[in-house]
């Protein structure tokens, strides 16, 4: 690139598209045309036709920087607030231990009480350790190590004993063995056993005489240790071990071992690492700071080295893949050790300002934890040595404090304790079991097909960018409204320009870089709930928080800030409005959370209809702000009924108390043609209830309504180009794709309450689904769904697995089967045939029919009040006077206006004379025979002579094929002379 750059200081370069692509193959080498005309047409977002030196550099490290920004967000673990767990202990806590077989937790203090809690981490119950409460009177309990494969805990007691407790009794902690005699008081023990044999087992503990001492059991599914011969048969009672006993090799199921190394400094921490076969234990001294006891062959000798660390360490830990040994040093350095080199560390961590007094490895992303007697908590990337992750500031203030650090790396949570506190904290759930796609609740998704990525936005003001053929994020823009959140998006007819809503009032428009262009002021300076953002050819409209509609101009757009300017249609809705659609040329239509549609003209901005599934309304002037007066439903305007301006009042809040009727979406149906002849659907809206309703805009008729979602609340839905496929999901996650190609093509006098056929019924969210956009990318559909639970998904209406955006594993869309034909839906065959079988029976009876006696017909059977409908909300089924208005007519094609009558009998025709006398016209005259085709010879009376190899082939190649013939014939004589003379 270097090549292409300036070559003085003030001189720019420009290149168009055809010019930048034939440079960069020709200096970088590698990469096709397409893929530099796609780098072309991301650099220019603005679509200018020309790029420059600045734009290329500066979306490369735009590029880069979020790259980075997305490896971090990768490697970093996320945190919940800090909790404080509500402990009954009232000393210090000396151990936290996680009991997988039972899945619980275990809590020690120092004066002896037992916490015992749940996976979830409430607290069950507290305990004693025993029930002699004179035995605790002047004794300390030092550590606790829980022995898994035998389901016992073993506790440690300043009187220097270990008592071994049953978990599995019915009592509460019955002592079962206590190791007693020991020479020194113990202060930490450690416990391991053979996955592959449970009946391996190793205890190893320190003391404060420096000593560390190992009791190997080989039998430890049968015995830890072997009863005395007097001693009771009860098995509830105590069997007390005698240290000398143990080490004089009395008991033949376990065997001990141990060394002085230390020389009576305090064994802060002792482990046995069964990948190096060695006891690893520390103190607080500079010299022998770290003993590696190696076992012998014979497993009863052990061999020792030691690693020497000024002023002493805390603690440590080892990582087996990594081999390394983690030490916290009191010089504030932690320490990166390999066990069989103890000269010195492989690697230093520099960073903490205090003490470090716990270290211990996230093994699965091999990193390290630190933790300062400052109370400042670091992340380190062990590979590259550095700290990635700073935690501290929230934690007790405190001078003098004992601290107990452990991370349960399974459940990804992280205890630290303070005297008698237990702090908790939880990663987030991105690290958990579900993928995520975005840190906070997603509140909108977009497709843009001109660059084939999908863009979210959530409510933490962040806008993100994907490729839909992999689900791997391209970019992401932070903070695009401070820390308010973005409630929706919309793109420009050019796909050029994203507008996003914020609930601070504004609504601003950015280029796909993420340099804002201008910013709306849609709520004059005040915060407002925007809900839907309409982008068409002159105006932008917003809507959302109030029951007007906010509009504005691009053509004024000559200053960074915007004012809205005047609709003249004024105020129609008697609610908020929800959402808008537009279908060209200039019908506009917006819902309202009451229920109410109503149809605008787009060009004069003046409304002239309101839609309802229970009533009509007539529409009031601008400047008319009294109660609109309410029509029945399938009335006309000019027979409602007349009310006084009480019972208007009443209607107009009663009506729709619940907010069944609440229109969360608009959706026209703009790829059906000839709508206008067939009287079909043209408007689809759902909401409330979980209902979607078919409307039909140019007679002002609700032809269909189906319970799509029951018992949920409100829906949302969205449609695809081609109007083939209807997706809508929940408030639980649901997601229902419908088939409507042929659903509510003509006008018909009964409202249809019969769903369309269902295609897939799947649930992507586990919280309520935000928003749904359907897409077409590698020949496929697909929904794209926006939920609370912090993740995108693409659904494929085939039926391939879902996909969430975001997740480890990248897909491919090519590598999926094509969308079946609906034919193979059976649901959906089940219901045509239902319908059909309606239609036959329909047909029939209107053929029985004799027009003439439609008067005596009781209109009162058929015939609803609209109090009634209104009372009985959406689940009722209307039933309608189906002979009012005159002769039936059978035909709902287009040419269903005009008048056929009966045929006229006409007189006699004269035919022509071609009719009369056929054969003087068509018959064959003998000189128009057809004539014969000569007959070609055989190919034996042509063939002059029969071809051999000698006519085939030339001399030369004959001459030679010979001559080597004879060659090999006087080389196999003269073989067989010579064996015969032999």
């Amino acid at each position: 690139m270097n090549k292409s750059k300036p070559s003085e200081p003030s001189q720019t370069i420009c290149m168009s598209r055809e010019e930048f692509v034939q440079r960069m193959t020709e200096i970088v080498g590698w990469g096709t045309k397409e893929e530099c005309g796609e780098l072309f047409d991301k650099v220019d977002v603005a679509q200018e036709g020309f790029i420059n030196w600045d734009k290329l550099t500066s979306f490369l490290l735009l590029t880069l920087y979020e790259k980075d920004e997305q490896a971090k967000a990768t490697v970093v673990p996320q945190w919940r607030d800090l909790e404080f767990l509500p402990v009954k202990h009232k000393d210090t806590i000396q151990r936290v231990i996680f009991l997988k077989s039972s899945s619980r937790y275990l809590t020690i203090s120092k004066e002896g009480s037992v916490g015992i809690w749940g996976e979830n981490l409430k607290l069950q119950e507290t305990l004693p350790i025993t029930s002699d409460a004179t035995k605790l009177k002047h004794l300390w309990v030092t550590s606790m190590v829980s022995l898994e494969n035998v389901n016992k805990i073993a506790v440690a007691f300043t009187s220097k004993e270990i008592c071994f407790y049953d978990l599995l009794s019915k009592e509460e902690f019955p002592c079962q063995y206590k190791l007693q005699g020991l020479k020194g008081t113990p202060i930490c023990m450690d416990y391991w056993y053979n996955p592959l044999d449970a009946n391996e087992s190793i205890l190893s503990f320190g003391d404060i005489t420096g000593k560390v001492q190992v009791i190997a059991f080989t039998t430890a599914l049968i015995s830890l240790f072997e009863h005395p011969a007097g001693a009771c048969e009860d098995e509830e009672a105590t069997v007390t071990i005698n240290w000398a006993e143990l080490c004089s090799g009395h008991h033949k199921c376990c065997y001990t071992l141990g060394h002085k190394l230390h020389h009576g400094d305090w064994v802060r921490q002792v482990t046995y690492n069964a990948s190096l076969d060695a006891i690893i234990s520390s103190t607080t001294s500079n010299t022998n700071t770290v003993v590696l006891a190696w076992r012998e062959k014979s497993k009863k000798h052990l061999k020792m080295t030691s690693f020497n660390i000024a002023q002493g360490i805390h603690g440590f830990d080892y990582h087996s893949q990594l081999n390394l040994i983690a030490t916290a040093g009191i010089d504030n350095k932690v320490c990166l050790w390999n066990p069989y080199v103890v000269s010195k560390p492989v690697g230093v961590l520099w960073g903490h300002s205090a003490s470090v007094i716990a270290v211990q490895f996230f093994a699965a992303r091999k990193q390290l934890f630190s933790f300062s007697r400052d109370k400042v908590l670091r992340l380190w990337d062990i590979q590259h040595q550095l700290s990635i992750q700073r935690i501290s500031c929230f934690f007790p203030k405190s001078q003098d404090f004992r601290c107990l650090f452990h991370f349960d790396e399974a459940h990804g949570r992280l205890f630290i304790s303070f005297n008698n506190q237990l702090a908790l904290l939880a990663m987030k759930s991105e690290a958990g079991k579900r993928v995520t796609s975005h840190k906070k609740a997603v509140t909108c998704v977009l497709y843009n097909s001109v660059l084939k990525q999908v863009i979210s936005s959530d409510v933490g003001s962040t806008v993100s960018f994907w490729m839909i053929d992999t689900g791997q994020k391209i970019k992401q823009f932070t903070g695009c409204h401070g820390n308010a959140e973005i409630s929706t998006m919309a793109l420009d007819a050019n796909e050029t320009r994203l507008l996003t809503g914020s609930t601070d009032g504004t609504v601003k428009v950015w280029d796909l870089n993420g340099c804002c262009h201008h910013t709306l002021n849609v709520g004059q300076e005040g915060a407002v709930d925007i809900s839907h953002i309409l982008v068409l050819k002159k105006t932008i409209l917003v809507t959302g928080w109030d029951r007007s509609i906010t509009v504005f101009r691009p053509q004024n757009f000559n200053q960074f800030s915007i004012q809205p300017e005047e609709w003249k249609g004024g105020i129609q809705h008697h609610d908020d409005i929800l959402c808008a659609a537009f279908s060209p040329p200039q019908t506009l239509v917006t819902g309202s959370y009451d229920g109410e549609i109503v149809l605008w003209n787009n060009s004069t901005e003046n409304a002239h209809y309101v839609l309802h599934p229970d009533y009509q309304r007539l529409l009031k002037s601008k400047s008319d702000t009294g109660p609109q007066k309410l029509l029945g439903a399938g009335r006309s305007p000019s027979t409602h009924p007349t009310y006084d301006q009480a019972t208007l009042g009443a209607c107009s809040f009663e009506m729709d108390t619940e907010c069944n009727h609440a229109v969360m979406r608009l959706c026209f149906l703009e790829a059906r043609k000839n709508i206008t002849e067939t009287g079909g659907a043209n408007l689809v809206s759902c909401g409330g209830s979980g209902y979607v309703r078919f409307w039909d805009t140019f007679k002002k008729q609700l032809l269909a309504e189906f319970l799509a979602h029951s018992g949920v609340g409100s829906i949302i839905m969205s449609t695809d180009k081609s109007n083939r496929y209807l997706a809508t999901g929940d408030l639980e996650g649901w997601l229902k794709i419908w088939n409507i190609e042929e659903y509510c093509l003509n006008s018909s006098k009964n409202k249809l309450t019969q769903a369309p056929a269902l295609i897939r019924s799947v649930r992507p969210h586990e919280d309520w689904i935000s928003s749904l956009e359907m897409c077409e990318a590698g020949g496929r559909s697909l929904v794209l769904s926006a939920s609370a639970d912090c993740s995108i998904c693409a659904t494929d209406v085939c039926g391939v697995p879902v996909q969430i955006f975001g997740q480890g594993k990248h897909w491919q869309l090519e590598n999926c089967s094509s969308v079946p034909k609906r034919d193979t839906n059976l649901m959906g065959n089940k219901i045509q045939e239902k319908s059909i079988k309606e239609i036959r029976l329909f047909s029939k009876e209107e053929s029985c029919l004799d027009p003439s006696k439609h008067s005596l017909l009781d209109k009162k059977t058929y015939s609803v009040r609209p109090s009634e409908v209104i009372n009985l909300g959406v689940k009722y089924m209307e039933t309608h006077d189906f002979y009012d208005g005159g002769i039936i007519r059978k035909s709902c094609s287009s040419f269903r206006s005009l008048s056929i009558g009966t045929l006229k009998e006409l007189p006699e025709v004269n035919k022509p004379a071609f009719l009369l006398d056929p054969e003087k016209y068509f018959r064959e005259g003998p000189e128009e025979q057809c004539p014969q085709i000569p007959e070609f010879p055989s190919l034996s009376e042509t063939l002059k002579a029969v071809f051999d190899e000698k006519n085939l082939f030339p001399k030369e190649i004959l001459d030679h094929e010979r001559r080597a013939k004879q060659l090999c014939q006087e080389t196999s004589s003269e073989v067989k002379i010579k064996r015969n003379k032999k």
